[in-house]
């Protein structure tokens, strides 16, 4: 199972993986009531109370949150970035092998959902967002796990009533339903997954 340490707790990817030196964080919440799944999205209609659901706020900083079948969440953050003496294209296979370890000690996993990202603040960012996208897509074919991408201005406005709101605003939204999240991507994430469930008929 994913470990599930006290808040402010840091493990190592070795946790959740065999890479090392990928400092991943890490937090649960449990959750009086199971997800008993159910969703007018499709993606999320193939999941059942015996699998999982993982939300990903994508970037070389990731931020991730997964709903056990249990109904217990646990979210945290993972750097992708590759080394001052790594190729630039080290990041990818840790984030695949990442997900092969998401994929084995959360499952079964029923559903992926993404923060889907329209527009880009530079090319770089483009890009790297490109990436992740591909290799998440691939990944999630090659396992046969259902995906969607979910536009941010939805999030947004799930979590804060506003679809332009700013980092703090996202933050405090989350804060507010009680998780304490380490950044805005852990946050993020956090609000993707609650809208999954939430706002799709799986009340947390």
């Amino acid at each position: 199972m994913i470990p599930t340490p006290s808040d402010g707790m840091f493990v190592t990817m070795t946790d959740l993986t065999d890479l090392p030196q990928t400092p991943v964080r890490v937090r649960a919440r449990a959750r009086a009531t199971p997800f008993t799944g159910g969703s007018v999205q499709s993606v999320i209609a193939t999941n059942t109370p015996a699998s999982s659901v993982l939300a990903l706020d994508l970037g070389s900083t990731l931020g991730w949150a997964v709903r056990l079948a249990d109904g217990t969440i646990t979210s945290g953050t993972a750097t992708f970035r590759p080394g001052r003496f790594e190729g630039g294209g080290m990041g990818w296979p840790r984030f695949r092998r990442w997900l092969d370890s998401m994929g084995a000690n959360a499952g079964p996993l029923g559903s992926i959902v993404f923060e889907e990202v329209r527009r880009h603040a530079g090319t770089t960012a483009a890009h790297v967002y490109g990436g992740f996208l591909a290799h998440l897509t691939a990944w999630c074919e090659g396992a046969g796990v259902p995906y969607q991408g979910v536009p941010v201005g939805t999030i947004k406005r799930f979590a804060t009533g506003r679809g332009n709101a700013d980092k703090a605003a996202m933050i405090a939204a989350i804060e507010a339903r009680g998780f304490t999240p380490a950044d805005d991507n852990e946050a993020d994430a956090i609000a993707l997954l609650l809208w999954a469930t939430e706002a799709q008929g799986g009340r947390a």
